[in-house]
């Protein structure tokens, strides 16, 4: 007789969003607020991505001021995850939230409103901090909401938007630079910048903290005994192993991200990337892998999926530097290489909530997810480095390699927690 896992994965198969249809309308809720949170995020960050041309021309900024200006919101986003789960674990999961969305939403506004290149690495960097901390508050909320089931799907799911974010600040930045002059384009796509803060309103009238964080006896410690929490003897190997994990996932996704238009405009002399084309296929390929992965999460596990999806990465990164690639191939490939290195982080924050106890669960995702994206950023400098005296493919590559077999390994030795109950971890 098959267990009840078993009858819900068959019904799933006939019926995938099935799961969504057995959440209580708090968890909907709950859900949707957390999914346009990091949607919104994602909108707020890749916005950047599209006024580098403008500031490289108006303001007459080198590659790497403009480098400067993309690290500074990735170092600070680093320590804003980790403030904001320490602050969760006190506060409330779903205050952080609101917190967060409020802080990052204010400074991509004023990101606009920014008269030269200092002024624009100081605020870049403060919006950092509230970039990072949202996904620390709302990957825990959503994780404790859902039941173990379908936790992985449904935190993957939330994962995904990171994707139509990205969408939407595409779709933004064709109509304005259609329509507006440079010059007042690229103010314009940083003010709609202060559209997620809308969402603080729902959150407020419409989500409550969950369950399990409201049951469990948080102790108000100050800020060293919560930063020794971590750190402690019976959870330091989760917390350094979780940290690898992260860094590998986010160090080979900016090596190939940060590095592979260069490799393919510079030594493979293509044109299709400065097509909307290929940015459309990425940016569905993204979504797309998201997904699966989410359901994936469930289905095979949390180790098993990161291994597959670290792997995946690993062979499309090196078909891209190691084999002749034409524009019609590489199109193509941009799909698994969306699908791939996307994907990879669907199962991050299910897997970081089912291994810490609910007094600290916040503070050690935030650490984890965010000291990897610490570390990773510094991924693009040192393949740039290796690329001095090896060629940028190899450079690339090789970085890119390590990154990806970290995930497997850190996976290997990790503790496999499909379906465990957050009230029970130690």
């Amino acid at each position: 007789m098959p267990t009840a896992n078993q009858q819900v994965g068959n019904y799933q198969t006939v019926k995938p969003l099935a799961w969504y249809k057995e959440l209580n309308p708090q968890e909907k809720r709950t859900f949707w607020a957390c999914f346009g949170g990091w949607a919104t995020d994602g909108m707020d960050v890749q916005i950047y991505s599209f006024v580098i041309p403008a500031l490289l021309s108006l303001w007459k900024l080198s590659k790497s001021d403009a480098g400067l200006l993309a690290t500074s919101t990735l170092l600070l986003s680093a320590f804003g995850g980790w403030i904001t789960g320490i602050l969760a674990d006190r506060v409330g999961r779903v205050r952080m939230l609101q917190i967060t969305i409020a802080w990052f939403s204010v400074f991509t506004f004023l990101s606009g409103l920014a008269p030269n290149f200092t002024s624009l690495l100081v605020i870049r960097g403060l919006q950092g901090l509230g970039f990072g901390g949202e996904w620390a508050a709302g990957s825990v909320l959503m994780a404790e909401v859902i039941n173990a089931t379908h936790r992985g799907k449904a935190v993957g799911m939330v994962q995904s938007s990171w994707s139509i974010g990205w969408g939407v600040a595409a779709l933004l930045a064709t109509a304005l630079f259609q329509f507006l002059p440079q010059s007042v384009a690229w103010r314009c796509l940083f003010f709609f910048g202060i559209a997620p803060a809308l969402l603080i309103f729902f959150i407020r009238r419409s989500i409550s903290e969950p369950a399990v964080f409201r049951n469990a006896a948080v102790e108000q410690r100050g800020l060293v005994t919560a930063v020794r929490s971590i750190f402690g003897p019976r959870i330091l190997f989760r917390t350094a192993f979780g940290s690898l994990l992260a860094i590998g996932a986010q160090g080979g996704y900016y090596a190939i991200t940060s590095w592979l238009p260069t490799f393919l405009q510079t030594e493979r002399h293509l044109t299709v990337l400065s097509s909307g084309g290929y940015l459309a296929v990425i940016i569905c390929a993204s979504f797309v892998g998201y997904t699966v992965s989410a359901y994936l999460n469930d289905l095979i596990g949390r180790r098993l999926n990161f291994i597959v999806f670290a792997i995946g990465s690993l062979v499309i990164v090196l078909s891209y530097t190691q084999l002749h690639i034409d524009d019609r191939l590489m199109l193509i490939l941009g799909f698994p290489l969306g699908f791939f290195a996307s994907g990879i982080f669907s199962g991050m924050g299910a897997f970081f909530a089912e291994l810490f106890p609910t007094p600290i669960r916040a503070n050690a995702q935030g650490f984890c997810y965010n000291f990897g994206r610490g570390i990773a950023a510094a991924f693009p400098w040192l393949v740039g480095m290796l690329a001095a005296s090896l060629p940028l493919g190899q450079a690339i590559g090789i970085y890119a390699g390590v990154a990806y077999l970290t995930v497997v390994a850190a996976a290997l030795v990790l503790p496999e927690t499909k379906g465990r109950d957050l009230a029970t971890i130690k």
